[in-house]
């Protein structure tokens, strides 16, 4: 059931993702600008389909590994994977000294799980096995495809306001530049929208959801408690930079990336860590 909600989310904010582009097109060209937008929103939607899980692993500066650089790492996935019965994904690194990991990709088959030289350095064995059943979890729960074309949509939209601005300041003829301002205003009001539109979609009950079946997963809901305790404090003590590329893929990250302010507080999508981790205290003592 939550699989099919997610395909069916997917499939609306790729249409809102097309909306966007007419919508800007039109009013900055006009009904020439309508069929330049067509084209160009068919293209955008082919491309979040395909290729938005480059989008992360591209902002991150991941890099894939092989099972000779990182065998303690594939040896977990691994055993995680086969003991869901499920596909393995690839696995990526991320030179980031911020301890956090993500996974992104469409389907379980062509998913990818990274963690961060940071996380690999910060968490013991139990503690990492726990963190990438949640990714795991992710990843066969579908929710790596509506947080990847989430992303895809807030870099479109961060992509035409700029476009769109530039064509205001730099357009020839009066009526161009007036139908560029008309954009620009559109697209203004647009970003908070689709910000909040990516919280809705995404939704900060995945997290719960992904911490409880990551939980169960690996058999160890102290062991995940633990390590989001651990990467809590890592990620407060070294924020990332709130750059556009990378707020708009914040949210698929295991915990929030960024100090919440400004640019990164409309796309906040992660719930409170403390509950977080007070859910999976109580799963452990229930059994």
């Amino acid at each position: 059931m939550r699989r099919w909600g997610n395909g069916v989310r997917t499939a609306l904010l790729l249409g809102l993702m097309a909306g966007v582009v007419l919508a800007a097109g039109g009013l900055v060209a006009g009904r020439a600008g309508l069929v330049v937008a067509l084209v160009v929103a068919l293209g955008v939607n082919g491309w979040a389909w395909y290729r938005s899980d480059r989008l992360a692993l591209r902002a991150m500066r991941a890099f894939p590994v092989t099972e000779t650089q990182a065998p303690g790492l594939y040896a977990m996935v691994r055993e995680l994977a086969t003991q869901a019965r499920r596909p393995m994904p690839r696995l990526y690194v991320s030179p980031t000294d911020q301890p956090n990991a993500f996974a992104t990709g469409r389907t379980p088959r062509r998913a990818a799980v990274c963690c961060t030289q940071g996380v690999l350095e910060l968490l013991d064995r139990r503690q990492l096995r726990a963190v990438l059943a949640h990714e795991l979890s992710h990843v066969y729960n579908r929710d790596v495809l509506l947080g990847s074309v989430a992303g895809a949509l807030a870099a479109v939209v961060t992509y035409l306001a700029h476009v769109a601005t530039f064509s205001t300041l730099f357009g020839g003829r009066d009526d161009e530049r007036e139908g560029g301002l008309l954009g620009t205003l559109l697209l203004v009001l647009l970003g908070p929208l689709a910000a909040g539109l990516v919280r809705l979609a995404v939704g900060r009950s995945r997290e719960y959801e992904a911490d409880a079946d990551g939980a169960r997963l690996c058999g160890d809901p102290l062991a995940l408690a633990g390590a989001l305790r651990r990467i809590a404090a890592g990620t407060e003590a070294r924020p990332l930079p709130a750059d556009e590329r990378l707020v708009a893929q914040g949210h698929l990250m295991i915990a929030a990336p960024f100090r919440p302010a400004g640019l990164a507080a409309l796309f906040a999508t992660h719930p409170p860590m403390a509950e977080r981790i007070a859910r999976l205290e109580r799963m452990a003592r229930e059994g």
